[in-house]
């Protein structure tokens, strides 16, 4: 089961604020996905969170745009910014990505975002969103959601 960002943040606004937070802070961060011989590569990327989606652009003919043209199963991670602090916990998605060749919306993604074209672009469908973040210097909180479930909290000393 799949959700797109709008049903994730209806469903859970608090950590979906959040997590976009934390991809707003920086702008390039680690998406994973699968190489040809099933092997795991990671490559960076920025993202954007446009019309209740979260879109995954990329340059024409890029690895990672083959890998997920091939197998579209990814997860991504935001990048963590400098040092230790964590401003906002750890939070990483996995799920789908969709290719996306109708203009009328590459149309509207150009406006928004104008990338460099050609370029490739994949709608996400999420499976997984988890945030992992220490809480009063004491507990280690994970956050997990899954579409059609209720949120998870898991606290641990």
């Amino acid at each position: 089961m799949t959700a797109n960002w709008a049903a994730f943040a209806t469903a859970e606004p608090d950590l979906a604020g959040t997590v976009e937070k934390r991809f707003g802070a920086y702008t390039h961060h680690v998406l994973a996905t699968l190489r040809k011989d099933g092997s795991p590569r990671t490559s960076g990327l920025e993202v954007r969170f446009l019309n209740g989606e979260l879109w995954l652009g990329m340059m024409p003919d890029s690895l990672k745009a083959l890998d997920l043209r091939r197998d579209p199963r990814f997860a991504l991670q935001a990048n963590p910014g400098e040092g230790t602090g964590m401003g906002g916990g750890d939070v990483r998605i996995s799920g789908r990505a969709v290719e996306v060749d109708d203009v009328e919306t590459k149309a509207g993604y150009v406006e928004e975002v104008e990338p460099p074209e050609p370029f490739h672009l994949f709608r996400t469908e999420l499976a997984e969103v988890v945030r992992t973040y220490v809480e009063d210097e004491t507990y280690l909180v994970v956050q997990i959601w899954t579409p059609g479930t209720p949120l998870r909290t898991i606290k641990r000393t």
